[in-house]
């Protein structure tokens, strides 16, 4: 559903990766590797449409996704470096605006369980400003719990989570993969997914490399 065609990149006149192909299928995680600084964080954001590539294209559903930028949109939930949340703001109110924005109908109960799940029960009220940077992190993404849309497209989701959060994160993205979903992150440490029941989540991996 998610493809990626000879898809080249140029940062400051430096190739930073070049013919990058990859598939995506319902139902499959993919954990993109690579050493610092070549093109991680770039490549995902060529990917949900917010950097241009140099070459290549990027297809959702076999059609170039700037044939319909919006439609492509509606499908993706990107989570980048910046959480893209309002400090002013209740983690509660964080949630129920994003969905409003997006057009996702979303209940004061059904964002209330999932800042819970995120570990935030009892902080739910608390403006973003006054919160430590994992837990502004568990409310971002919290936002999943809510999200429709089918791909999920993460950069490094597990930076500033502790050990219970983690392991929550992770059962969220085992379930959305086996239901059909399809999540490309990234991450520095080896990720393994599991289901609430225990049943494991096959992982694929790809290792960006630099240009030459």
């Amino acid at each position: 559903m998610l493809t990626l065609s000879q898809l080249s990149c140029t940062r400051g006149h430096k190739p930073l990766f070049a013919e990058v192909n990859l598939d995506l299928q319902a139902g499959q995680a993919l954990h993109l590797e690579g050493d610092n600084g070549v093109g991680k964080t770039s490549l995902l954001r060529m990917v949900c449409g917010l950097s241009p590539a140099d070459a290549g294209e990027v297809r959702w559903m076999g059609h170039p996704t700037r044939d319909d930028p919006a439609a492509f949109r509606a499908a993706l939930f990107y989570l980048g470096h910046a959480l893209s949340l309002k400090e002013e703001l209740t983690a509660l109110e964080n949630l129920l605006s994003d969905a409003a924005v997006a057009g996702r109908a979303l209940s004061q109960a059904e964002a209330l369980s999932a800042l819970a799940r995120m570990g935030l029960r009892g902080r739910e009220h608390l403006p973003l400003r006054v919160m430590s940077q994992g837990q502004k992190r568990r409310t971002a993404l919290a936002r999943l719990w809510a999200s429709q849309a089918p791909l999920w497209v993460l950069d490094e989701p597990f930076v500033a989570l502790d050990i219970k959060a983690v392991d929550a994160l992770r059962v969220l993205m085992a379930e959305h993969v086996a239901q059909g979903g399809m999540v490309l992150f990234t991450s520095h440490q080896t990720v393994s997914l599991a289901r609430t029941d225990g049943t494991p989540v096959d992982v694929q991996r790809y290792r960006l490399e630099a240009a030459p």
